[in-house]
């Protein structure tokens, strides 16, 4: 593990995750070759969170401990946030398209979060109205929202905070 000075977090290097609490020149090297896109996190405050993981290319589920560190660690990348319930039909049929989109840009990072009992304290703070609902975040902000199932819709918001 090497420690970062710029952000004061704990670094993991692995051959096909790259680390970036503000070391993008790695990212951009590992883009230009090809290579796998990822980011490991490990929260410094909480010694009993689990290593947070995202990787480009795939949607990465995500929970109260681990949906900040992955947010804070993608620095200026987008990322986009789908909540969910199982129980919900539009986000059953919007969950393969949402892994088609998470295989189609390689400069997002696509999460999801089940809007469950479990999740309830960061589902509360994120503004929840209705489900399914896609967050998408910028410099750890969200800059948009989009509201049931519509995939236009989010692509166009995708699209536009991409450009932005």
């Amino acid at each position: 593990m090497v420690q970062n000075s710029m952000s004061h977090g704990i670094i993991t290097k692995q051959p096909t995750v790259v680390c970036v609490a503000g070391d993008y020149p790695q990212v951009l090297m590992r883009k230009e070759r090809g290579m796998s896109l990822g980011f490991r996190v490990k929260a410094s405050l909480d010694a009993s969170a689990a290593a947070a993981v995202a990787e480009v290319g795939r949607v990465t589920e995500v929970n109260n401990d681990t949906f900040w560190p992955i947010v804070k660690a993608a620095g200026d990348k987008t990322v986009v946030l789908d909540m969910y319930t199982q129980w919900c039909g539009p986000c059953k049929a919007m969950a393969p398209k949402y892994q088609e989109l998470s295989e189609t840009y390689d400069d997002v990072i696509f999460l999801k979060l089940d809007c469950n009992q479990e999740n309830r304290p960061l589902v509360k703070d994120l503004g929840l109205k209705v489900v399914p609902t896609f967050k998408i975040l910028k410099d750890s902000k969200i800059v948009k929202e989009v509201t049931g199932a519509k995939l236009d819709n989010l692509v166009a918001a995708i699209e536009n905070v991409r450009s932005s």
